[in-house]
């Protein structure tokens, strides 16, 4: 069993950065991928990031690519979500995920925080 829990969301202009984190309990925390997504109400959840359990695997959302950087330290069972040059299309409710393989779709993944709201101002 994993918990998850995002921080760090929050309410930026357009072109400001945000970094947000994800704490997992559990000691396997290294035998997991790890994978950031989004969601806006009424939409589906959207693929943003995936990293190995080493950290030496990413991937990212065409998007976000060269905005985003999905990075994590598994000394302290957190990932982390840096954005950069947010945009007002980037506002949504980020969720991090725990699976067994770097998935891009939700249904990969076993376990799941319970969001952290990003809002970015135009």
């Amino acid at each position: 069993q994993v918990q998850l829990e995002e921080s760090g969301g929050g309410l930026v202009q357009a072109g400001g950065s945000l970094r947000l984190s994800c704490a997992a309990s559990g000691r396997t925390f290294s035998s997991y991928a790890m994978g950031w997504f989004r969601q806006a109400p009424g939409k589906e959840r959207e693929f943003v990031a995936a990293i190995s359990g080493s950290g030496g695997s990413r991937y990212y959302a065409d998007s976000v690519k060269g905005r985003f950087t999905i990075s994590r330290d598994n000394a302290k069972n957190t990932v982390y979500l840096q954005m950069n040059s947010l945009k007002p299309e980037d506002t949504d409710v980020y969720y991090c995920a725990a699976g067994r393989s770097t998935y891009r779709r939700p249904g990969g993944y076993d376990y799941w925080g319970q969001g952290t709201q990003v809002t970015v101002s135009s």
